[in-house]
């Protein structure tokens, strides 16, 4: 399976699909979520966006439904473009599909020999190879510590230094060498994780696409338009949810004269939901997920 969709049933049921309604997929992947969306329509459209390339292959030859081979942080521009604005429900499934880490080559995986690639996008330039082998120690550091929340990320540094030094860092299984020096005992997975998460977040930019994506939402959603993101990890669980609590990215509370907050949105779920037990037993990667929902005022 190129990728299971991870918490399909409450995500479907909390976009609260209208037959004749337009909802976006904002990462299609192996086409899980959108499927079943497609599923719910009679005369409505489905609108998809995957910016890799092995997506592509997974697109549907369906009258409802239009693929867009583009990163979601263009999502309003490609909305307008295709005459589906307002939308009725927007899904992001952040993160790393089952596919992309099941292929050595992509370099997302800590498991077997590839290359320190992990662009989610073959067309952009930047890749890990180019961060380990090129940063300052300095800029090493300051990513490894924001996007990894990695505590010896200095220690961490300084091994990369020392072998950069003498020759390039050219794989991910040189790179798990030198991160597992750094790990503490019976951690070594989750400190690797860790590592390879900063370095993916910096390939990709996924805290500035996340950003961007988020800020365009309310202007493609129609009222009560309804927007899910299943994030991984807590810096994008922690946008999400701020950005929902108050309307903007800075997570600044306002209120109006009485008291009350003013956003734009209203809570679907109160607090994030996260997959059950089965669902984990069964798809292993569930496991970090958490799903927040909120509809347009």
């Amino acid at each position: 399976m190129y990728h299971r969709p991870v918490m399909l049933t409450e995500c479907i049921e909390l976009l609260g699909i209208k037959p004749g309604g337009v909802y976006v997929d904002a990462t299609f992947g192996g086409g899980g979520h959108s499927r079943e969306i497609l599923s719910r329509l009679e005369n409505g459209r489905l609108i998809a966006f995957d910016q890799d390339e092995d997506a592509v292959k997974n697109a549907f030859d369906d009258p409802r439904f239009t693929f867009v081979n583009h990163n979601f942080r263009f999502i309003r521009n490609f909305l307008r473009l295709h005459k589906q604005v307002p939308v009725d429900g927007i899904l992001a499934d952040l993160g790393v599909s089952s596919h992309q880490i099941d292929v050595p080559e992509r370099g997302f995986s800590i498991r077997g020999e590839g290359s320190l690639d992990m662009r989610m996008d073959q067309r952009k330039p930047l890749t890990a190879h180019t961060i380990i082998n090129t940063y300052t120690e300095e800029k090493l550091i300051e990513l490894f510590r924001n996007y990894g929340e990695i505590i010896n990320a200095r220690k961490l540094v300084s091994r990369i230094a020392e072998t950069r030094g003498e020759k390039e860092i050219g794989s991910t299984t040189e790179l798990v060498l030198i991160a597992k020096t750094c790990a503490e005992r019976g951690k070594e997975n989750k400190y690797l994780a860790q590592v390879f998460q900063a370095l993916r977040i910096e390939v990709n930019q996924e805290m500035e696409v996340l950003a961007d994506f988020l800020s365009q939402c309310l202007d493609v959603l129609g009222s009560q338009g309804r927007l899910a993101v299943i994030s991984y990890h807590s810096l994008e669980d922690r946008l999400v949810k701020n950005y929902f609590r108050t309307g903007n990215l800075e997570g600044e509370l306002k209120k109006d004269f009485y008291g009350n907050v003013l956003s734009p949105w209203n809570m679907v779920t109160r607090k994030a939901i996260v997959a059950g037990d089965k669902e984990v037993a069964e798809n292993g990667r569930a496991r970090s997920a958490r799903l927040r929902v909120a509809e347009k005022k």
